[in-house]
């Protein structure tokens, strides 16, 4: 018997508000036990933030020490930064991708609307990353860079956005619009089975920081639970293997304990201003 894995594979940020941080921190809330790589070291300061990416072969070697040391269930991709580090991190994905679980590719970008991947980063991405994935979580402004086109501005805009993605070679697509629709928090999910929209209320807090991390996160957090469940033999409560609306319902529940988390952060004053703080995730924690 052993408890469900994942690793993610992101920068470091001090906080642990985003990054490697945010994602350990999830996929411990979500009961599975995380392994973590580390692609940069990031400090938040005044003007914006620093960052020094790690060598591209450090970042293989610890991705393959992680491989070679425990099964895993899932595997979360978030900030690779520059072209070399994306092209040591699909070598070895490649090489190894049947010992990767799922893969969950969070395509970070900008943070705070500065850009924390070049664009030879962004098409190495692309070509070399984006067809290993089983889903791919961009958010506007990552979708519409990806694909070289404008800024999604509708719903209709995102579901061909999503199918474009989807062509490129990934099976499960997830454009997140967050707060760009009223009072909605829309995303769309483009999957095997067709492509669906999903809408939740969108809550007021000013504690979001790491939402996007989180909900990736979450999302491969599910993927290795799915997995302990098959090796205990009780896929059949859950869904059977290979249904059309698995995808669907991995998401949604991922998008469920996001919301949850952000609705019990709205009240926490754990930074200073002017920072935004982060989601709650230790909601599924009893700490009375």
């Amino acid at each position: 018997m052993r408890p469900p894995t994942a690793l993610s594979i992101a920068e470091s940020d001090p906080t642990g508000i985003a990054g490697l941080g945010a994602d350990l921190t999830a996929f411990a809330a979500l009961g599975v036990h995380g392994a973590g790589v580390v692609t940069s070291i990031a400090a938040p300061t005044p003007g914006g933030r620093r960052a020094q990416p790690l060598d591209g072969a450090l970042v293989a070697a610890q991705l393959s020490a992680a491989l070679d040391a425990m099964p895993l269930d899932a595997t979360k991709i978030g900030a690779l930064g520059t072209a070399a580090t994306v092209t040591a991190v699909a070598e070895v994905l490649s090489a190894r991708r049947g010992e990767l679980g799922r893969v969950v590719l969070d395509p970070v970008m900008l943070q705070g609307g500065e850009a924390v991947m070049t664009a030879e980063g962004a098409e190495a991405l692309r070509r070399l990353v984006l067809p290993l994935a089983h889903v791919l979580t961009p958010n506007l402004h990552e979708a519409a860079q990806l694909l070289g086109v404008a800024l999604a501005e509708t719903v209709e805009d995102m579901h061909d956005q999503a199918r474009a993605l989807q062509d490129l070679g990934v099976p499960v697509v997830v454009v997140t619009g967050g707060a760009r629709h009223g009072d909605e928090a829309v995303d769309v999910v483009a999957h095997p089975g067709g492509v669906d929209v999903l809408r939740t209320a969108r809550i007021d807090s000013p504690n979001t920081a790491g939402a996007g991390d989180t909900l990736s996160a979450a999302i491969a957090a599910q993927y290795a639970r799915i997995a302990e469940f098959s090796r205990a033999g009780e896929l059949d409560e859950i869904g059977e293997a290979g249904d059309t609306d698995d995808d669907v319902t991995v998401v949604s529940s991922a998008r469920e304990f996001l919301a949850s988390a952000i609705e019990n952060a709205a009240g926490w004053e754990l930074v200073r201003s002017p920072r935004r703080g982060p989601v709650n995730h230790l909601i599924t924690l009893d700490r009375d």
